[in-house]
């Protein structure tokens, strides 16, 4: 995707955001830090590439569409090591480069109001995840790595900590799914290839700030 469409879509994101904003009595203002526990694809015999475990930071922007159910525009980094094991450029496992992810999703989430301090909650959403690799090790890949732009959906849930009606401490866990995750790498004994849809889990903490409603 290149980067004029990227700009595109993340407009029509905010747009659409903005349009509920108007009609929203309550925001839900969501800032989090995290653990992702990395994820590996394989790739013909004993190949592989390996995002490995990292930290991520998330902010969530949530607004009111019913009572209880908020449409949530969500971005999150992460940050990683993307290692390789290749029959051909690197028969044991090396790092083949630095590897960030930006997450930009629209989705929605839905609280379970118990009458107490605590509350559940579930959401989905889906978007894009952009992966760009930096850093490359070039005693392996004799240039640089191609960025890629790809779909993916994501699934979570916790529960928030109610401190006051305005402040809340919240625990996530999220099940992440890249629909395509991969890509073409040249190295010094050609290329290969590895891409198709995997899993990353991860957990996090956060405070949630509600405003109006």
């Amino acid at each position: 995707m290149s980067s004029i469409k990227k700009f595109k879509a993340l407009g029509l994101i905010f747009l659409f955001a903005l349009v509920y904003k108007a009609e929203a009595q309550r925001v839900d203002i969501s800032l989090d830090y995290g653990y992702q526990m990395g994820t590996k694809l394989n790739y013909g015999s004993s190949n592989y590439v390996k995002a490995t475990d990292g930290g991520f930071f998330r902010g969530i922007v949530g607004f009111e569409l019913a009572s209880e159910t908020m449409l949530e525009l969500t971005y999150m980094k992460m940050n990683s090591d993307l290692l390789v094991r290749d029959f051909f450029i690197s028969p044991s496992e090396e790092r083949l480069s630095d590897l960030a992810m930006d997450w930009i999703h629209l989705g929605t989430n839905r609280y379970f109001d118990t009458g107490g301090d605590i509350t559940p909650f579930l959401g989905l959403s889906a978007g894009v995840t952009i992966f760009t690799p930096k850093n490359e090790n070039f005693d392996i890949v004799d240039r640089s790595l191609n960025s890629s732009t790809e779909f993916s959906f994501l699934i979570k849930g916790g529960v928030i900590f109610n401190v006051s009606d305005v402040v809340g401490i919240k625990l996530q866990a999220d099940l992440m799914f890249p629909v395509s995750w991969g890509g073409y790498y040249y190295g010094y004994g050609g290329a290969f290839y590895s891409g198709g849809t995997t899993v990353m889990g991860a957990v996090s903490g956060g405070l949630v700030f509600t405003l109006g409603g």
